[in-house]
């Protein structure tokens, strides 16, 4: 007589292994059916996600691809909005800073592969921002071996000024995310020093470095295309590295996502002291960004709009 099998009997491992296995089968089959019935645009725009789910170097799962499938068709997360001005770098404008702010005048400087906002009077940039999208994988060059003076500013900070400070030459538009895209030029613009911040190394090697690797390769892997401006946040009174250099007490990270007339926004603000946890514990609205910054994004779009996206808090890291 057959003996039947004591699922309860099995080791932990294979009985979480085998939960895996039918919850991938389940979904799977929820998607296959659902996809049937699509228009051929968005079965061309889920054949693009599940390609991708395939290339383990982007880093998407079944379950990215599940909870993208609703976020994008059935979720009232995207606010109606038509963006407007140059796309090249920005969605919905650059960044204002408000009027009577210790930290103005604002310089922009033009790269090939990103824009920052530069403040000489705390010798750093108050943003950076630069578009990403999806394409067949290709590693970048070698790193750049040296920083760079950038001369457009007047404070003409070094990287010696960083030399035995305690804290990392910290890239806000990072060196791997642009040299993918826009290759060795842009590459090379990332290591000016218009474009770096003091970043205490476990940060920058910690969690700022596992953002930036999911904005390079997740999320323009899911949505397409993404657009993100970062930059650091000030105390009152901040600290100064070789009585010039401004220390920030935090960064933040905001990240736009655009589909059929539709924007989205996630925004997350790290401190100096930022531990390996989840993402989702820095999460936050535009809006404390904007408090604690003195800077104004998204000021090109509709108020309502503006208003719409920039006061919501995203329940989970995308």
């Amino acid at each position: 007589m057959a003996r039947r099998l004591n699922l309860s009997a099995l080791p932990r491992s294979l009985r979480r292994t085998r939960a895996f296995v039918v919850a991938n089968l389940v979904l799977w089959g929820v998607i296959g059916g659902w996809y049937l019935f699509q228009p051929v645009t968005r079965q061309q725009e889920v054949a693009r996600l599940v390609g991708n789910l395939f290339d383990g170097r982007k880093q998407v799962t079944a379950f990215d691809v599940g909870r993208d499938l609703w976020q994008l068709y059935y979720s009232d997360e995207f606010v109606r909005a038509a963006p407007t001005g140059d796309r090249t770098h920005l969605l919905g404008g650059a960044p204002r800073l408000s009027a009577g702010s210790g930290a103005g005048p604002v310089r922009v400087l033009s790269n090939s592969g990103y824009v920052v906002g530069y403040s000489d009077a705390l010798a750093n940039p108050l943003w950076a921002a630069y578009r990403l999208r999806d394409l067949d994988w290709r590693e970048p060059a070698a790193r750049p071996g040296q920083f760079r003076v950038d001369p457009r500013t007047a404070a003409r900070i070094e990287p010696g000024d960083y030399t035995r400070s305690g804290y990392d030459r910290g890239h806000l538009a990072p060196n791997y995310a642009i040299a993918t895209r826009y290759g060795r030029e842009a590459q090379e613009d990332t290591f000016l020093m218009s474009n770096i911040t003091p970043q205490k190394h476990t940060l920058n090697a910690g969690l700022w470095k596992a953002l930036e690797q999911r904005i390079a390769t997740n999320y323009p892997a899911r949505f397409g295309e993404i657009w993100v401006v970062a930059g650091p946040i000030f105390g009152a009174v901040p600290a100064r590295l070789k009585r010039r250099v401004a220390v920030p007490e935090a960064f933040f990270m905001i990240i736009l996502d655009e589909q059929a007339g539709g924007v989205r926004a996630t925004a997350f603000v790290l401190p100096q002291s930022a531990k390996d946890e989840s993402l989702d514990s820095y999460l936050v609205a535009i809006d404390e960004v904007e408090r604690r910054t003195g800077l104004d994004f998204l000021n090109e779009l509709p108020a309502a709009a503006q208003a719409a996206l920039e006061s919501k808090r995203a329940a989970r890291a995308w």
